[in-house]
């Protein structure tokens, strides 16, 4: 049985980052009802301990799709996503999209073989990342670096505070001081925060440094699996937060920009 075309698409990510996937969705699924779940209460997910993530995620999303009957889940963070997307698929019986590092497309892209990628300290470290170098870019040289500031950047920059760019070029630094480092021309973006800040990224390593990330893959992979449903959206898109409302204050006009309503309180 199809599902009810109001039945809204869940988009969850610990905090703001998960945006860039929500504007790559809209573009391909225009009419799609949406509802973004925000784990501000959770923030940030990078230094938290494996088993914390997982059981965090996974109670949360229970939880959000017995209230809302979303038809499709989106982890649109790779950290719960490398860590907990096993477990929630075994919790929901609905499909769940994940995020990955983009590395296949990237060792497509290099022209040098050398790769950067950025990452919260808890992407970086997992077996899954290893798994995807080892399949995708076993003859590239592939440099990870963790940067959790940048989590915190990005969600400043949405609530329009100015990013420091000598935070943007001390990532930069420490990336280009690690060993073969010099050919670097491609940087996979592993945290969905990360491209709000492409701008800065793009000022700090240059225009020979092409920027990655998964975003209009996913948004490409829920368009497959909902297709032929049907779609009403009867109303704004919800943007939903964990926590006290006030995490949201300063995201007004980056919601209202995007046609969400009020954010609401989970």
């Amino acid at each position: 049985m199809p599902p009810d075309p109001a039945s809204p698409i869940l988009l969850f990510d610990s905090g703001v980052g998960g945006l860039t996937v929500y504007d790559a969705l809209r573009k391909l699924l225009p009419d799609a009802p949406v509802i973004y779940a925000a784990d501000l209460a959770g923030l940030p997910y990078g230094s938290k301990t494996e088993a914390q993530i997982a059981a965090r995620v996974a109670g949360l999303l229970g939880r959000m799709a017995e209230r809302w009957q979303p038809r499709l889940a989106c982890i649109a963070c790779n950290t719960a996503s490398t860590i907990a997307l096993g477990m929630v698929r075994e919790v929901l019986e609905i499909p769940i999209v994940g995020t990955v590092p983009a590395i296949k497309p990237a060792a497509a892209l290099t022209r040098s073989g050398t790769i950067g990628l950025v990452g919260t300290e808890a992407t970086i470290r997992q077996a899954y990342v290893d798994d995807l170098e080892a399949r995708f870019a076993a003859d590239k040289r592939l440099l990870r670096i963790a940067a959790p500031e940048l989590v915190g950047a990005a969600e400043a920059k949405l609530r329009g505070r100015t990013v420091d760019p000598a935070l943007i070029a001390a990532v930069k630094a420490r990336l280009l001081a690690m060993p073969g480092a010099e050919g670097l021309d491609v940087l996979v973006l592993a945290c969905t925060h990360f491209p709000l800040l492409g701008e800065e990224l793009t000022a700090a390593f240059g225009p020979n440094v092409t920027q990655i990330d998964g975003a209009t893959g996913i948004a490409r992979r829920i368009a497959a699996l909902t297709q032929g449903q049907g779609f009403a959206r009867t109303g704004p898109d919800r943007f939903i937060v964990t926590g006290p409302l006030a995490g949201a204050a300063g995201l007004e006009a980056a919601l209202a920009a995007r046609g969400f309503a009020s954010a609401e309180a989970f």
